[in-house]
């Protein structure tokens, strides 16, 4: 549901949830594809990962909750909350994942957020599917502010995220709860430029 404002919205509502989430392509064979049901074992494998359990604290409990999720990602993109895409590469298959969330179309701001699976890792697959969303989302949907945010001790996240233009704006202190206690958290942003 959008506010009654005094302005207009950044993005009129109905632009994203009008059309079909889109498939989008990206450097290097990369494509971004909403989920599809024959995914579900990947991305509930993927939570068996040390470093993606470590820097994701919401985990899917089985390949049937995996695919609730799917339906609640369906539904983000219907109520134009969210966007979610399993990063795949040239032969169709899972890498990683990235996602809008929290998507404000009054305001025009969004927040990223990604994971790519091990064998995947070290070869520009979070960074160019990162960039990709962010043009999409800033040159053609008209976003204007994507911020992403990852705990202080999480180097490759803050490298990933420099690389693709995300700015960092400072720490939100305590900010977040880890496996192992909470975490102060880097805040980034991309803006677009006017």
């Amino acid at each position: 549901m959008h506010r009654a404002l005094s302005t207009p919205p950044t993005i009129v509502p109905g632009s994203l949830a009008g059309s079909a989430q889109p498939v989008l392509r990206a450097p290097g064979g990369l494509s971004l594809r909403p989920w599809e049901r024959a995914d579900a074992s990947v991305f509930f494998d993927a939570y068996r990962d040390g470093e993606i359990r470590r820097w994701h604290t919401r985990r899917p409990a089985s390949e049937d909750q995996v695919l609730e999720w799917f339906d609640a990602y369906g539904e983000d993109w219907r109520r134009e909350r969210g966007g979610h895409w399993a990063v795949a590469g040239g032969g169709g298959e899972v890498l990683g994942r990235i996602a809008l969330r929290g998507m404000d179309l009054d305001e025009g701001t969004a927040e990223a957020a990604y994971w790519v699976l091990p064998a995947a890792r070290g070869a520009g697959v979070a960074s160019g599917a990162l960039a990709r969303l962010s043009a999409w989302a800033l040159e053609v949907v008209g976003f204007w502010r994507l911020e992403l945010d990852h705990s202080t001790r999480n180097a490759a996240s803050c490298a990933v995220a420099t690389k693709c233009g995300y700015a960092l704006e400072g720490v939100k202190r305590s900010a977040a709860v880890h496996d192992d206690g909470r975490h102060d958290m880097h805040l980034h942003a991309l803006v677009r430029d006017r």
